[in-house]
């Protein structure tokens, strides 16, 4: 009688464990579709974060009067001002391209496997540009004042040596 009862026994447990299996499985098939659907949701494009930061720009370049001094200022190196200009110009283009036209007229939202050089194109170019508009925008004067603060380094220490002698 052992037989049969073991056997039966077997059977429920298989189907138990059958049922429980079903159960776990479609526990995580739910769970990923909501992991899928958080992904897939879009962050909003404006918020207070993304405000602060655009607002905070604009106040700094307003108060420390950026145009003016861009338009007036003559130590300015005008080579490498036009050299990042023309870099910013393609970055904000390409970004433009990407945004604009792929995006809201053609309808791709991943215009990076589409088109998989333009994202390390911006960058480059927006990298260089910035390194153009540091070197056209640092003032020579600097040098100048390392080497002053240097010779007056260098003549206290000596002269501070003298007392010891």
């Amino acid at each position: 009688m052992e037989g049969p009862l073991a056997e039966s026994e077997i059977l429920t447990l298989r189907n138990r464990f059958k049922r429980d299996a079903e159960l776990l499985l479609q526990a995580v098939s739910e769970e990923d579709e909501k992991s899928k659907e958080a992904e897939s949701k879009p962050l909003p494009r404006i918020n207070r974060h993304s405000v602060f930061w655009i607002l905070a720009s604009v106040g700094l370049t307003y108060y420390v009067d950026f145009f003016n001094v861009i338009l007036e200022n003559s130590d300015i190196k005008s080579w490498w001002f036009n050299v990042g200009l023309v870099l910013l110009a393609v970055s904000l283009g390409l970004a433009a391209f990407c945004i604009v036209y792929l995006e809201w007229f053609r309808g791709i939202k991943q215009y990076d496997q589409e088109y998989p050089a333009i994202p390390p194109i911006t960058t480059a170019a927006f990298i260089a540009a910035s390194c153009s508009f540091n070197i056209a925008l640092w003032p020579d004067e600097t040098l100048a004042y390392c080497k002053g603060d240097l010779d007056t380094l260098e003549s206290g220490t000596q002269s501070s040596l003298s007392v010891f002698k």
